[in-house]
């Protein structure tokens, strides 16, 4: 079995993350295999993978920050404000300049309310969005503030008769729809607008640059795992060491003196190995996730 422990998968276009984890689950020969961050199927980059304890850490992952680079097609919307989508509505955008598309994404930078993709996976009385959009239903889900720090206008292209391709670089808050920004700058502009190509460039402080293709990773099979959980663990979170005594206590659920370290970090015993992710609260450290092993 494979080292507890993140993998930063590339994945490929034509994939849904859940078929990631199924590949990594025969990879790594162990059904503990979760992902820190659904990519739709047409999407390709990071894919944060954990494997073993280590999937413990995934729900800091997913609320990790993202980057992206993006394709946004003007004088198209689709019901999916994607490129997996029929087209609903088309109207000639050539006339659309591009002082006019920065305008439109300027308008959608910062803190934003963002009304998400209806095809999405948020769940409405227990059903996913989606599903019910595919039933024939008629799905708007309320606004969610999300925080667009970085969308930046990288190339506007005009290869298409009525259609301009926009190239976008976007840094975001986790729960931010890359969807959503297309489908709004196209109303904004007034005529419409989809997603044609979405890559994730970062999630967190993980990026391409260590990124592994399925193809490589079979061939290192069951030894996938790129990050040991400790070392997982230093790269995500602020670092705190603890001594013998502090370890026997923390490992078994107990609290630990504060250190006056603001929000989630890692707690590490004489040897290296993690026991928790802890926070500070009423004057205590108490785990929010013991990982030492049992």
């Amino acid at each position: 079995m494979s080292t507890d422990g993140l993998i930063v998968v590339d994945k490929p276009a034509g994939m849904t993350s859940h078929d990631v984890v199924a590949r990594i689950r025969r990879f790594a020969r162990t059904r503990r295999v979760g992902h820190g961050g659904t990519l739709d199927p047409m999407a390709t980059g990071v894919l944060v993978i954990g494997v073993g304890r280590a999937t413990r850490l995934l729900t800091y992952v997913i609320g990790a920050g993202k980057s992206y680079t993006a394709t946004i097609r003007l004088g198209q919307a689709t019901v999916t404000d994607d490129a997996e989508g029929e087209v609903t509505d088309t109207a000639p955008a050539g006339a659309v300049t591009d002082e006019a598309v920065r305008a439109a994404l300027t308008a959608l930078t910062g803190e934003i309310d963002q009304v998400p993709s209806a095809v999405s996976a948020i769940k409405i009385n227990g059903q996913r969005s989606y599903h019910r959009v595919r039933q024939g239903e008629s799905v708007e889900l309320p606004a969610r503030r999300v925080t667009v720090s970085r969308l930046d206008l990288l190339a506007v292209r005009r290869d298409t008769p009525d259609v301009v391709d926009v190239d976008v670089a976007v840094t975001c808050s986790s729960g931010t729809y890359i969807r959503a920004i297309a489908r709004d700058a196209g109303r904004a502009l007034g005529v419409g607008g989809h997603l044609t190509a979405l890559r994730r460039t970062a999630v967190g402080g993980f990026t391409l640059a260590e990124a592994a293709g399925l193809d490589q990773l079979e061939q290192r099979a069951p030894e996938v795992v790129d990050l040991p959980l400790a070392a997982a663990a230093e790269r995500f979170f602020t670092r705190r060491d603890a001594s013998a005594e502090q370890a026997r206590v923390l490992s078994h659920g107990g609290p630990l003196d504060p250190a006056g370290i603001v929000g989630p970090y890692a707690v590490f015993d004489p040897a290296g190995g993690l026991i928790a992710i802890v926070s500070e609260r009423d004057g205590r450290a108490r785990a929010e996730i013991v990982l030492a092993p049992a």
